[in-house]
Order: structure tokens, then sequence, then C-alpha cells
């Protein structure tokens, strides 16, 4: 079983910023893909924020891009959100995401946190 956790939401004012965590743990050998999604109260689709996979590569949605980094530490399996210049409109639940999880037992699973809140208001 694999289980993400998430912290670092909250309250920020607009030009703000927020760094999120996540923590992966379990039975993991390896994890292909991490990443954030975020889903606002409309309760519309989770939106793609960014991922990263275990070479470094990311892939940052537009709306983000040039204000939100995406960063991971392989070892831990930690995946980090470093948030600023934060807008109302990146108010939203951000959900961590891991793809391609490698379990002892030779599966691949994918997993998903519960989220952190964060609310960009004046």
């Amino acid at each position: 079983q694999v289980r993400l956790v998430e912290s670092g939401g909250g309250l920020v004012q607009p030009g703000g910023s927020l760094r999120l965590s996540c923590t992966a743990s379990g039975s993991i050998n390896s994890i292909d893909s991490m990443g954030w999604y975020r889903q606002t109260a409309g309760g519309k689709e989770p939106e793609l924020v960014a991922t990263i996979d275990t070479n470094g590569i990311t892939n940052i949605t537009n709306s983000v891009r040039g204000r939100f980094t995406i960063s991971r530490d392989n070892a831990n399996n930690i995946v980090y959100l470093q948030m600023s210049s934060l807008k109302a409109e990146d108010t939203a639940r951000y959900v961590c995401n891991a793809k391609n999880v490698l379990t002892p037992l030779h599966r691949y699973l994918e997993a998903w946190g519960r989220g952190t809140l964060v609310t960009v208001s004046s």
C-alpha cells in the first residue's frame, strides 16, 4: 500500500508564496512520476499543475509557469511545489499524485493524496 500525505497549504495574500510538500510512504521501490493537481470548489475535473519524473524532467501547466516550481527528493520520495506570485484564481485544493509506483511485489500502482487547501485572498 502506498500513502501520499500533503502539507503546506493555508491562507496567503495575493502576491504571496507558499511551499507545498508531499511525502510518499509504504511499500515503494521507486516512483516514476510525482506531481500536483488542483481542484476548485466548483467540482470540475482536477487540473494538472505540474509533474516531475525521476530524471527531473518537469511538465508545468501554462497558467502557473514562471510562478510555480516543482522539485523532488527521490531518495525520500518527496515532491515539492514552490508557489510564488499567487493569485486569487490559484485558490484550490492541491492534490499530490504518484504514477508508476513500483512495489516490492513488482506491481505498478497509482496513488493520490487527500489534498491540502490553498486560499489566496486579501
